[in-house]
């Protein structure tokens, strides 16, 4: 499916930008990956949930699905998150068990980030399959339940003082690695979405997304 194909289909439809930032949206959401999803737990500073969201953009995640056991109604902070927060659908969830084992009902495997004797270096994970990646809060980790259902624990080699990685750090890595695996596999170059799928989407970036963005002004 070609960019002037989906434009094609996409006319008459309702939009509130301009021809060219439209085809721009569109170029963003033939590479999409919604097979590729990542799982925030109780990641809690606001720095680090937003560097996360600019990531995911980057490398082509459409949907972050996260727990947050605190008081604030928004954890991302928009100058950090540079726009992306537009464009990376947020899940809020209550129960991070429940919605992993959904996700795995579904075909996906669960690849969580921790350090144990069973953990796999993160480059050794197949990320060209239906894939979670788990990231935990800054001080606590990924929790032992989660840990517990994921398919594969995974580590970040280490070979300095520090056992860890910053959350959005190792987020960024990993994501990379899922991005380098997908690319050479040629699954950036094979649209997921289907042309009803960006419809919908294109419904909520360029006319919804675009009357709150006037909303605010």
């Amino acid at each position: 499916m070609e960019i002037e194909e989906v434009l094609e289909r996409l006319k008459g439809g309702e939009y509130l930008v301009e021809p060219q930032r439209l085809r721009r949206l569109v170029e963003v959401l033939l590479k999409r990956q919604k097979d590729l999803v990542v799982f925030s737990e109780n990641v809690k500073n606001e720095h680090n949930f937003s560097a996360i969201i600019r990531t995911c953009d980057a490398v082509g995640v459409l949907n972050l699905y996260y727990t947050y056991d605190g008081n604030k109604t928004k954890i991302y902070n928009e100058h950090i998150t540079m726009g992306s927060h537009k464009w990376v659908f947020l899940h809020r969830v209550e129960d991070a068990v429940s919605t992993l084992e959904g996700f795995k009902k579904r075909g996906f495997q669960v690849v969580a980030t921790k350090i144990s004797p069973n953990s796999v270096c993160f480059r050794e994970i197949d990320y060209t399959k239906p894939t979670v990646v788990v990231v935990g809060n800054e001080l606590k980790g990924v929790s032992e339940e989660v840990s517990q259902i994921a398919d594969v624990n995974m580590i970040i080699p280490m070979y300095g003082m520090a056992q860890s990685l910053n959350v959005s750090v190792a987020t960024a890595v990993i994501l990379y690695e899922a991005q380098r695996q997908r690319s050479q596999k040629g699954m950036y170059d094979k649209p997921q979405l289907t042309v009803e799928e960006i419809k919908e989407i294109l419904k909520k970036w360029a006319y919804e997304g675009v009357i709150e963005e006037r909303k605010r002004v």
